[in-house]
């Protein structure tokens, strides 16, 4: 079962910039239609007790922060992205138009199956960019694995998937697995030359561990290529697949 992240010294902070106790933040919280006893509000700041997604929300109100602080984390998830702006489920579908049960399922297996309509709304709403989107969606395995077999072998034959799942013109993904597979070529060729040159096994190690490096930040080495194009809102034009 998926549950909010929180961070019980980011609510210890906030609740001290603001000055209040923690009698004073239920009370508080109360009055906002969200009833909880000071006792409810010590045992999430020692972090015996997590807040329902109600109670965090009625929280960030009283303290005066943004959710991020209470959560301790930059959204990762759809979860954490509509938790990140207040939004409850029912909010959310209702803004897309989805029936609530169709996107809790969606939001609780990280797999998003919206139509282009739905998953516009989505970005909007949520205010994301086509770098987390892609995330969001769950596809980042998905563009990783492409980015693997491209660079090691035909890149041109995946610039049609990757440009479907990132929503990328295919100018701009080929300009960026191109150079992906030259980078990815200059390291086996550097250590088939320290092999034929019979250097030390350490160079080989290093060599070798560059590349194991260059593999584990592969979909993020992508949108630095992409750049600014990454860290837009998407669908911008109309779909062209």
């Amino acid at each position: 079962m998926y549950s909010t992240p929180f961070s019980p010294a980011g609510a210890r902070s906030a609740r001290a910039r603001v000055g209040l106790s923690t009698a004073q933040v239920a009370q508080s919280m109360t009055a906002c239609g969200t009833p909880v006893r000071p006792e409810m509000v010590e045992a999430w700041e020692y972090g015996s007790q997590v807040p329902t997604e109600p109670q965090l929300f009625a929280l960030a109100d009283v303290l005066w922060c943004p959710l991020t602080v209470l959560m301790g984390v930059e959204p990762r998830t759809l979860a954490e992205h509509r938790q990140a702006r207040q939004m409850s489920v029912e909010r959310l579908s209702q803004l897309i138009g989805m029936d609530p049960a169709e996107y809790w399922a969606a939001e609780s297996a990280r797999q998003w199956s919206g139509d282009y309509r739905q998953t516009k709304a989505l970005v909007e709403a949520l205010g994301l960019s086509l770098r987390k989107l892609i995330g969001v969606m769950g596809r980042d395995e998905e563009l990783s694995g492409h980015l693997r077999a491209a660079i090691d072998g035909r890149w041109k034959s995946h610039v049609g998937p990757v440009a479907k799942i990132t929503t990328l013109n295919k100018t701009r993904v080929s300009d960026a697995l191109r150079t992906m597979h030259a980078e990815f070529a200059e390291f086996s060729e550097r250590y088939m030359g320290h092999v034929v040159a019979r250097n030390d096994d350490s160079r080989l190690k290093e060599v070798a561990a560059e590349r194991s490096a260059y593999l584990r930040r592969l979909v993020d080495h992508f949108w630095d290529l992409i750049g600014e194009a990454g860290e837009a809102p998407p669908f911008n034009t109309v779909p062209t697949y």
